[in-house]
């Protein structure tokens, strides 16, 4: 569905990617994951026809987004970081908007609203203004506007970002049955739990390039199943391994204390970047 081959793209003189390449599977959640700077706005503002690269091809659909902008456009949502809503129209009129946007005809604008309303669970609240949304409440909004036209692929820039846990849960039930309902997900994030819970598949990013992709279950045993955190000084250190037992054993030899846990993707950027997800 979607291919990025060997994409870069530069900011005075600085490459914020660096020859990308992946591929990305019909009806599937992907996620990119990487520490600030890696490039993942980059590369999700050239796969949503925000930014064009300087190398390298974007295909979606088999089409080249260089040379078929506006079909792209038909096929695609995109849900941005921050709060992009018209404060002062209510649920239903943003809705409305957007349909309009897309020239949606009028019965087709009505029944596709009333039906995104009652999926996102804001029925008793679309006449309120958006500014009296709460912030879970705003981004379910984003992301029922940004398919209110049907797109096939649903973009999202950290979707959950500022939100708090029950909230952040709501948004992923939601992107969940999106998925159900057969659209393909792109999405960034640096909530290490949202990609591992979420996910079908990522990209691990540092410094604009790819070093790892794949499930996030696979990528996570290529560190080991048990992390072993403790201080040598004042540095924290951590140290990967398959067994618990050996795990155990290697805790116990320690001088200081010492706490085990299952490895997760954060592991991962330590052990092979030597980053952590901020």
């Amino acid at each position: 569905m979607i291919k990025v081959n060997e994409v870069s793209k530069s900011f005075s003189g600085k490459k914020a990617v660096d020859h990308l390449s992946f591929s990305i599977i019909e009806g599937e959640i992907f996620g990119m994951l990487g520490p600030n700077g890696a490039g993942k706005t980059t590369i999700f503002r050239m796969m949503t026809t925000l930014l064009k690269p300087d190398e390298g091809q974007i295909q979606i659909n088999g089409k080249s987004i260089n040379r078929n902008i506006n079909g792209i456009k038909q096929c695609i949502g995109m849900v941005s970081q921050h709060f992009s809503l018209q404060s002062e129209m209510t649920v239903e009129e943003i809705l409305e908007l957007h349909g309009m946007l897309h020239n949606m005809p009028g019965d087709q604008r009505k029944k596709r609203i009333d039906e995104l309303i009652q999926f996102a669970d804001l029925w008793d609240d679309r006449h309120k203004l958006s500014k009296t949304l709460s912030g879970g409440m705003k981004r379910k909004l984003m992301i029922i506007r940004a398919i209110m036209h049907s797109p096939s692929i649903l973009f999202l820039d950290e979707p959950t970002v500022g939100l708090d846990p029950v909230s952040r849960r709501q948004i992923w039930a939601l992107l969940n049955a999106l998925k159900r309902n057969h659209i393909t997900i792109v999405l960034t994030t640096h909530y290490i739990e949202e990609a591992e819970k979420l996910c079908d598949r990522i990209l691990l990013l540092d410094k604009g390039e790819k070093f790892l992709d794949g499930c996030p279950g696979d990528i996570i045993e290529k560190v080991g199943r048990y992390t072993v955190e403790y201080f040598d000084g004042d540095s924290e250190r951590y140290e990967f391994f398959d067994d618990h037992e050996a795990a155990v054993a290697y805790g116990n030899s320690m001088k200081n204390g010492f706490s085990i846990r299952r490895c997760n993707l954060e592991d991962v950027f330590l052990k092979y970047i030597n980053k952590k997800v901020d």
